[in-house]
């Protein structure tokens, strides 16, 4: 069993670093090959997702997340005001377009909560914009407490206690510490630390901090569902397997070295389904891209070398009304 991934803050030393070293030669590899995620994608969208009558899971992009049931909506961390790569690098404000609200859960979707894993932009910045148009209440960090709150929503943010049960609707949430890839060659969480920001005109990219990260349990219609939006985790916190869908943020895993052998011997899941492999710097109405530095196809080959009995899945992405 390789070591867990260390804690968010904790440094690289002794024979952590060839680890770190051979995640920088995977990551230059995978940029070299990643030409065959598209046909990766295509094959295991055709796999249906065995779910209970009733129960839908639409993937709305990067992490997020629309999970339906008895006519009740659950929504894991929505990014639908895609930031271009230009406006997070001049440090403009990101900002939710309300109408991508509806456009991408439809207007009459009935949401009893949002549920956030973190808060870097990529998973949050439509929190607020969902809270509003539906009044619910948005579980999460402190961090999410303080985005929030700059937008007037104070009284619905929900400052989450690990391991405690939280009930929204047919759904029953549990949130697991966490930890994010250390996306910075190996060495740091990029945007890491408490969000801060004093107005919502300097939430730029770099203002939405990583915040304390989650994994998200959830359980519905005797269904356990486990939700991992980036690639690294605590293990001593991570006591809830079996589940029987783990939605799988792969992005970073190169970084992580270990992460899904590991992952996956603790969930023991009945399905596994990747997420967070697409170009979040692209429009939802244009083609869905890849991000460059996942590779879908790899992650289909490191799952089926775990046991060729464990099933992986995809979800087509959402696309706006």
């Amino acid at each position: 069993m390789t070591s867990p991934p260390l804690a968010p803050g904790a440094g690289a030393t002794g024979r952590e670093w060839p680890d770190r070293l051979a995640g920088v030669g995977k990551a230059r590899r995978w940029w070299r090959t990643r030409g065959h995620d598209l046909d990766a994608q295509a094959e295991l969208a055709r796999r249906p997702l065995p779910l209970p009558a009733g129960l839908e899971i639409e993937w709305l992009g990067t992490a997020g997340y629309h999970l339906r049931y008895q006519g009740a909506s659950l929504v894991v961390d929505p990014y639908f005001t895609r930031a271009s790569l230009g406006d997070v690098a001049r440090r403009r404000p990101l900002v939710a377009d309300p109408t991508m609200v509806d456009r991408m859960l439809g207007a009459d979707a009935d949401v009893v909560a949002v549920a956030v894993g973190h808060t870097h932009f990529d998973h949050a910045v439509d929190v607020p914009a969902v809270v509003g148009r539906h009044g619910c209440p948005a579980y999460g960090s402190s961090s999410l407490a303080h985005l929030l709150g700059l937008h007037g929503m104070s009284g619905r943010a929900v400052t989450v206690e690990p391991h405690r049960r939280y009930e929204a609707g047919p759904f029953t949430l549990r949130f697991v510490p966490s930890a994010h890839s250390k996306l910075l060659a190996g060495l740091a969480v990029p945007a890491d630390g408490e969000l801060t920001c004093d107005h919502v005109d300097g939430l730029s990219g770099a203002a939405y901090r990583c915040g304390q990260v989650f994994g998200i349990h959830i359980t519905v219609a005797d269904t356990t569902i486990y939700h991992q939006g980036s690639a690294a985790f605590v293990e001593d916190e991570l006591t809830t397997g079996p589940v029987d869908v783990f939605l799988a943020g792969i992005a970073g895993r190169a970084w992580s070295p270990g992460y899904v052998g590991d992952i996956v011997r603790i969930l023991r899941p009945s399905v596994v389904v990747p997420g967070h492999y697409d170009d979040f710097f692209r429009p939802l109405d244009d083609e869905m891209g890849f991000s460059f530095n996942v590779n879908l196809a790899a992650f289909v080959d490191e799952v089926g070398a775990l046991s060729p009995d464990l099933e992986i899945a995809a979800l087509a992405p959402r696309r706006p009304a």
